[in-house]
């Protein structure tokens, strides 16, 4: 009796469902970050037709690679790219504070940790083995980027309400000294755009997390 009743379990189909593992980044996150990176590409073209109607170093920015057609159009662009960043921005950081995300995932963070990964990478050691965990280079550039893109927020709201902000327009040394600000602010985002890049170009499997969670 227990030999046939052996056999019928042994003809039982057996389960073939995978557990599937934790997405490495959260739905969320996945949104806000590919809304804000529309919304920033739209700043940064539109933001250097505005800064070609009065440059503020002798050099302008090829009419090719900017946004708008002219002042108006590109003024029109870059305030509708700012609310949908601030408002990304607060939901980003709305749905990392009740997580906590931000915390586990960038800190603790010291000088001698980023100095000791900095070394790791220039000698082409620095591992990207766990894309769950973030060296101490990644956690520092996405910090500056988040304050970046905070400054670029204020000092933008000096240069379009000066007049309504004077408090932040002073702390900011006046309209003239946020326009400086404002225009190295958005050369750090390029450049770090530039350098993350370059990183989803050595790491690809990070594209493929930020886009299906795993």
């Amino acid at each position: 009796m227990s030999g046939s009743l052996s056999g019928i379990s042994d003809l039982e189909p057996k389960s073939t469902t995978k557990i599937k593992s934790p997405a490495i980044h959260p739905v969320w996150l996945r949104l806000t970050h590919w809304v804000n990176a529309l919304a920033v590409l739209i700043m940064i073209g539109s933001g250097w037709r505005i800064y070609n109607a009065s440059p503020l170093f002798g050099f302008s920015f090829p009419n090719d690679i900017t946004l708008g057609g002219w002042l108006g159009g590109a003024l029109d662009w870059h305030f509708a790219a700012m609310w949908i960043l601030v408002a990304n921005g607060l939901i980003y950081l709305l749905f990392n504070g009740v997580s906590r995300r931000f915390w586990h995932k960038f800190f603790p963070l010291s000088p001698r940790a980023v100095w000791t990964d900095i070394k790791a990478a220039l000698r082409g050691r620095l591992s990207h083995a766990d894309a769950r965990r973030y060296n101490s280079v990644q956690k520092t550039a996405y910090l500056f980027a988040v304050l970046d893109l905070v400054l670029l927020v204020l000092s933008g709201l000096v240069l379009w309400k000066s007049v309504q902000f004077p408090i932040l327009a002073f702390l900011l040394g006046g309209y003239e000294t946020a326009r400086y600000v404002h225009f190295f602010s958005m050369a750090f985002l390029v450049g770090f755009i530039a350098i993350h890049l370059l990183m989803v170009l050595l790491v690809p499997r990070s594209l493929l997390a930020m886009t299906r969670g795993r």
